[in-house]
């Protein structure tokens, strides 16, 4: 798939202007941290999308309710206790044309916060550079180009047909859209077709895994380096069963396709002269499916068990952890910041056929899919949802130094989404036995 030129200058100073501003939220920047000025960055999208006819339908945080659920991540519960973490984060809805109903509309999701680590921001006339330029603000304004050119090559696009561009936040930090996207979809900001714009290559995916993470806790007592045998050594034991936990997960999914575990974070003291006796480990595991879920949750739990006997066993007879070791099951505790959210896996010959025709290529079923908000789609009736952007996570460096986007990629992506909206404007003129 070639570019086609779809951005002009305005767009490649949109783009520019919004990587300049900075946008990692409280959840990815930390305490302390200049607030994210996400409200700028959509007013400054919102400007840009009215210019091509679109208006605005809701900018605002959302409730507090949003972020008291129960499968809420633990990790935006704490954080939410500061009254301003919503109001930091608020999410935009932008539309082409009526009211309709989601058969005639068409909805895009991309979202403007980012993760942390502010990146040179330049264009050398090819690409761009800066933290958001793959991920998503680069396909954000390509979307927008998009846009203006299907409005300019099918009249029934603003007319008969709907746009819908969610700008939200929440994306990123591990916040899983439960204050960004799934607000705006069960308030009924979604279309027949819903397109989640995340680095694909541009081939559309019609799947996201989920994610839960696991925290192990040692709640032990610690001891002076002196006499070490004294307390309950939190590092040895955590680092044992990070081990222990590695081996026993790592080959859920041996294809890679699903059921990735991450041995992350184990984190117990920094000095040299002491024992801590207090620390934790985390993992974070995605899935597929519901029951591939709950496999994982017990494996993990089972995993655990099986580390801290296992544990017990080798170092019972020892003179500096036996303690450690006789009290590694009542001092272990497995809790979960994360978990019980929903996948996407879905399939829908018509609006397969709409992407098929305007060029778009289905991902081969054992590509690995990822996590993004496109998982609150999941089970939404007469919808279909996909993850369809331009580039890739890893070859573009999304979450990484050196994050760019290029032209090409982002006309690329433009054409496509043209052609997808062209393409649905034309099956729905055939089916309401209408025409352009």
């Amino acid at each position: 798939m070639k570019g086609s030129g779809l951005l002009h200058a305005g767009d490649r100073e949109l783009l520019l202007r919004l990587l300049r501003t900075p946008t990692a939220g409280p959840l990815e920047a930390g305490p302390g941290a200049e607030p994210a000025q996400l409200w700028q960055a959509q007013r400054d999208y919102a400007l840009a999308a009215r210019a091509i006819g679109m208006r605005v339908l809701h900018h605002a945080p959302s409730p507090a309710e949003s972020v008291r659920r129960e499968d809420v991540p633990h990790a935006v519960r704490l954080a939410a206790e500061d009254p301003d973490f919503l109001t930091q984060q608020p999410n935009l809805v932008l539309r082409l044309g009526p009211a309709l109903p989601p058969a005639a509309t068409v909805m895009f999701n991309v979202h403007l916060d980012t993760v942390s680590g502010l990146e040179p921001v330049g264009f050398d006339g090819a690409r761009f550079t800066g933290r958001g330029a793959i991920d998503a603000k680069g396909p954000a304004v390509a979307l927008l180009a998009g846009v203006r050119a299907a409005t300019a090559a099918h009249s029934a696009i603003g007319r008969d047909v709907a746009v819908l561009i969610q700008a939200v936040s929440g994306e990123e930090g591990g916040a899983m859209g439960v204050f960004g996207t799934r607000p705006l979809i069960e308030s009924g900001f979604f279309g027949r077709l819903n397109v989640f714009c995340e680095p694909t290559g541009l081939r559309h995916l019609p799947r996201a895994t989920a994610s839960m993470t696991a925290r192990v806790t040692v709640n032990g007592e610690g001891a002076v380096d002196d006499r070490p045998d004294t307390g309950h050594n939190a590092t040895v034991l955590l680092g044992f069963l990070a081990q222990h936990l590695a081996t026993a997960l790592g080959s859920r999914a041996p294809d890679g396709r699903t059921g990735r575990v991450c041995v992350a974070g184990v984190h117990t003291g920094h000095l040299h002269n002491r024992v801590y006796g207090r620390g934790r480990l985390l993992l974070n595991l995605s899935y597929g499916s519901a029951a591939e879920g709950a496999e994982a949750e017990k494996a993990v739990t089972e995993a655990v068990g099986s580390g801290v006997r296992e544990f017990t066993e080798r170092y019972a007879g020892t003179g500096e952890f036996a303690r450690t070791a006789a009290d590694a099951a009542g001092i272990t505790c497995l809790e979960w910041d994360k978990r019980g959210l929903p996948c996407l896996d879905n399939a829908d010959p018509w609006a397969e056929a709409i992407l098929e025709s305007a060029g778009v290529a289905r991902c081969p079923a054992d590509e690995p899919a990822f996590t993004c908000d496109a998982i609150w789609m999941n089970g939404v009736p007469d919808t279909f949802t996909t993850v369809f952007g331009p580039g890739s996570l890893d070859g573009n460096n999304a979450h990484a130094q050196g994050e760019f986007a290029d032209l090409t990629d982002l006309d690329a992506f433009a054409s496509a989404v043209s052609g997808l909206l062209v393409a649905f404007a034309g099956q729905a003129a055939e089916q309401g036995g209408g025409s352009a």
